[in-house]
């Protein structure tokens, strides 16, 4: 033998010694992959990972959990509307959907960590029980849930609950040392999303829809029969702040203002066919003059009854740049009640606009473009919106040229309002002092009022924000460091006493003491209004 042989003998037998421990320990495991590999054919890698971190991970897992993140994790890779909706989230968004819950039926607010009943729902089960406004709930059932660091989450868990139900509330009322005890059976509470319908000047109507549910088309249509009862004979239709909801209630809409046969919009995707909508009967207004105001938040639903308004040449649009939501999700119901909410199409106006904004950059772009809006002029500057030369032209009915790119673009822009100028008046509203103010001065004269403003028009011809009130204001506004500015307050004076009286006016009577009240000083709708009595 060698001397070579014998130096390589002993390297390759520890070679082979190694080899042969390393084939003993891992044949098992090299066979269990096999396993896997056969059956990732029929359920694929999520299931062969599962079922690796079930088998072989160190610690016990929670394999539902990981289920759910897998599920988001995938959602939020497709597109920024497809999501994941859990067992206990979907009640809340089907709510939302249907336009109703099942509670007592109050408006809350939490303030200085109890719960104050802003006002109870006409015909709700605390109405008919005595609850009232002013009213504050201290204890639920056996619960104390004052002083306790109670959330607006926790006190909608103690008091909805299925219809038929028992709460007992404890109420501590003004005039009244001991606590009043209540008890409530929960019941189907409406929730309109018609906020308001009102003629806002001479033959001039105003409907601001804050959300579109199931309810919203017959909740329109009779708010539009009782405005035209009254004499109306223009409308503006407020679809700012509206995120969207139910496609059907916006083609219900939509179809008020169009005349039969009318294409509404229509949506497309991968998997799914063109599918048009179209106005389906006589609308209850289809000629008398229409604005539609709109802003950065109006969205989905909202976008499409604007587009439609606009393609169609039905109507002014005014405002600023929709949020650009045009993506159509279908609601799957998985093995556990949970849901998905999956894209399948897109939605694209009448002139084949596509209302969704890119979203080729990822989810946080997408999130960020939209508060981009706000530092780069869009909001204050018409010639601000990003209309890019790549961005294909469209034609109304009528020929005039729209953009696409995301979002509704308005016929005429109105800059969003701001008071940075006006320092005192910007702290008045961010520290809420006007607010704060003018729901203690409710709480504390509630009675008096009430007694005195019968109704919600009592109040808005009569009532006054007289000069003391205004000095109380001052003083407040001083005790949380706001220094005084008189040259800057005489120039917002009028628009804190319509602002404080509006605040108090929805404390009393809801949006009905409060739209007709704060439209005075909303220059989005007094520029519509402008616009209408320029159409006369």
């Amino acid at each position: 033998m060698s001397s070579k042989t014998k130096i390589y003998l002993p390297l390759i037998i520890s070679v082979s010694v190694i080899i042969g421990y390393f084939l003993a320990q891992y044949v098992n495991p090299w066979q269990h992959y096999a396993q896997f590999e056969g059956s990732a054919a029929n359920n694929g890698k999520f299931e062969q990972v599962k079922n690796l971190i079930q088998n072989d991970y160190v610690d016990s897992v929670n394999t539902y959990h990981l289920e759910e993140i897998a599920i988001i994790s995938m959602l939020d890779s497709l597109d920024p509307h497809s999501s994941y909706i859990s067992v206990k989230e979907l009640e809340a968004a089907n709510e939302a959907i249907r336009g109703d819950f099942e509670g007592i039926g109050v408006q809350f607010r939490i303030e200085s960590d109890t719960i104050f009943v802003v006002n109870t729902i006409t015909g709700g089960p605390s109405e008919k029980v005595g609850l009232q406004a002013g009213d504050r709930i201290v204890k639920v059932d056996d619960s104390i849930v004052a002083g306790i660091g109670i959330t607006n989450d926790k006190v909608q868990k103690l008091l909805k609950g299925p219809k038929g139900t028992k709460v007992k509330v404890g109420i501590k009322r003004r005039g009244f040392d001991e606590t009043l005890d209540y008890e409530i059976v929960r019941n189907v509470i409406p929730n309109n999303s018609v906020e308001a319908a009102y003629i806002i000047k001479d033959d001039i109507g105003y409907i601001k829809i804050s959300s579109f549910t199931v309810k919203t088309g017959d909740e329109f249509s009779e708010a539009l029969k009782v405005l035209k009862s009254t004499g109306m004979q223009q409308l503006i239709l407020d679809l700012r702040n509206n995120g969207g909801g139910v496609l059907k209630c916006a083609i219900d809409v939509a179809t008020e203002f169009l005349g039969k046969g009318t294409l509404i919009m229509y949506s497309e995707g991968e998997h799914s066919v063109r599918h048009d909508f179209y106005s389906m009967q006589k609308g209850d207004f289809e000629t008398g003059n229409l604005v539609v105001l709109v802003d950065e938040t109006s969205a989905s639903a909202s976008e499409i009854v604007a587009g439609a308004i606009q393609d169609n040449d039905r109507g002014t649009i005014m405002g600023r740049r929709t949020f650009g939501k045009g993506l159509v999700q279908q609601q799957t119901t998985l093995v556990d009640k949970s849901a998905v909410r999956l894209t399948v199409s897109r939605y694209h106006t009448p002139s084949g606009r596509c209302i969704q904004r890119p979203y080729n950059s990822g989810k946080n772009e997408y999130i960020n473009n939209f508060y981009e809006r706000y530092t780069s002029g869009e909001l204050q500057y018409a010639d601000s919106i990003h209309v890019s030369d790549t961005t294909q032209k469209y034609f109304t009915k009528q020929g005039r040229i729209v953009y696409g790119g995301g979002g509704i673009i308005p016929d005429i822009f109105i800059p969003i309002e701001t008071f940075k100028d006006n320092t005192f008046y910007y702290n008045l509203i961010n520290k809420s002092i006007l607010y704060r103010y003018a729901f203690d001065y409710t709480d504390m004269n509630r009675a008096n009022l009430k007694q005195q403003y019968i109704s919600s028009r009592t109040f808005i011809d009569n009532f006054v924000v007289d000069d003391a009130m205004l000095n109380e204001i001052i003083s407040k506004s001083e005790e949380k460091n706001i220094t005084f500015n008189k040259k800057e307050f005489d120039v917002v004076e009028e628009e804190i006493r319509i602002l404080v009286k509006a605040y108090i006016g929805r404390n009393l009577f809801d949006n009905l003491g409060f739209y007709p009240i704060y439209n005075q000083i909303d220059n989005d709708v007094l520029k519509a209004v402008e616009q209408l009595e320029a159409l006369e």
